[in-house]
């Protein structure tokens, strides 16, 4: 037993000569240091959490929200259209999506990126954009006309709300009229989506323009674009269909059945496109579809 306490003795008693080595040479003389000055290390600036007196704090605003309820029914009017004029706002995306051109682009473009048997090129926004810069390049007679008579006046206060709406709807009425109404050779108007949505509202024969309302023209210009944007695209295929048909059975002939047709005709449609300026044609036809 004393050997084994001798032995534990002799083999911690260097550890702690270092460890009191230490204690008296170095952290000892820091914590005096330290006691005698508080700027430690030497050099260093004492701190302070004072302000300068040239040193403003920042002014908050007050923000108060009051409720109370409306004096009157003017109030409550004014509460009602500014409900209505956010709603809209909400929703102007998809009315300048829905009454405009860019419909009809943004669908015939797509169905030439089909047609071609692309995937990735070019992609979904870069068509979009295209669409949506055609589209302003055909409505921009329309929303200026909107532009000098709603939205101006009504910044300035020269019109109600209401009389805004009134002025900014007749330039898009007329634009959506004149693709989607054609006059007949007795002078009548014709339009088939019109006259389906008249019917399905129970309204009477229109004398005039003026006579459909606003609620009528919206869905039957809807239609009417979806239709002439499918059978642009239909027109589109049927040169690559071909195209596609004669490269598949000359595979069947040579007995390469494994090997993917569209991966052979890709290149002779590009070709063809290419030869033809097909960005060029597409985009005279689309806007000479819509300029008549």
């Amino acid at each position: 037993m004393k050997n084994m306490i001798s032995a534990s003795f002799h083999k911690w008693l260097p550890r702690i000569v270092i460890a009191t080595f230490i204690s008296i040479f170095c952290l000892f003389p820091v914590a005096s240091q330290s006691r005698q000055n508080r700027n430690f290390p030497q050099g260093s600036t004492q701190g302070r959490t004072e302000m300068g007196g040239n040193v403003r704090g920042i002014d908050f605003p007050n923000i108060d929200v009051n409720i109370s309820r409306p004096q009157g029914g003017e109030q409550v009017a004014f509460s009602v259209q500014l409900l209505l004029l956010l709603t809209v706002l909400t929703i102007a995306p998809s009315l300048l999506i829905l009454t405009t051109c860019f419909l009809r682009f943004s669908i015939v473009l797509d169905f030439i990126k089909r047609a071609l048997s692309l995937q990735q090129v070019p992609p979904t926004s870069v068509l979009n954009g295209i669409a949506l810069f055609m589209t302003i390049f055909i409505m921009f007679p329309t929303l200026q006309n909107v532009y000098n008579n709603a939205l101006k006046p009504l910044s300035n206060g020269e019109l109600t709300i209401e009389q805004a709406y009134r002025e900014a709807e007749a330039p898009l009425r007329t634009f959506m009229l004149n693709q989607t109404v054609t006059v007949q050779s007795d002078g009548s108007l014709g339009s088939r989506y019109i006259s389906s949505f008249l019917g399905m509202a129970n309204l009477p024969s229109p004398k005039g323009p003026e006579d459909i309302p606003t609620y009528v023209i919206i869905p039957a210009y809807i239609l009417h674009e979806l239709t002439v944007a499918f059978k642009i695209g239909v027109f589109l295929y049927i040169p690559f269909i071909v195209i596609d048909m004669v490269v598949a059975s000359i595979l069947m002939s040579m007995g390469m059945m494994m090997l993917p047709p569209v991966q052979i005709s890709m290149p002779f449609k590009l070709m063809l496109f290419v030869m033809v300026d097909g960005w060029g044609l597409l985009t005279q036809q689309l806007f000479q579809s819509i300029i008549k």
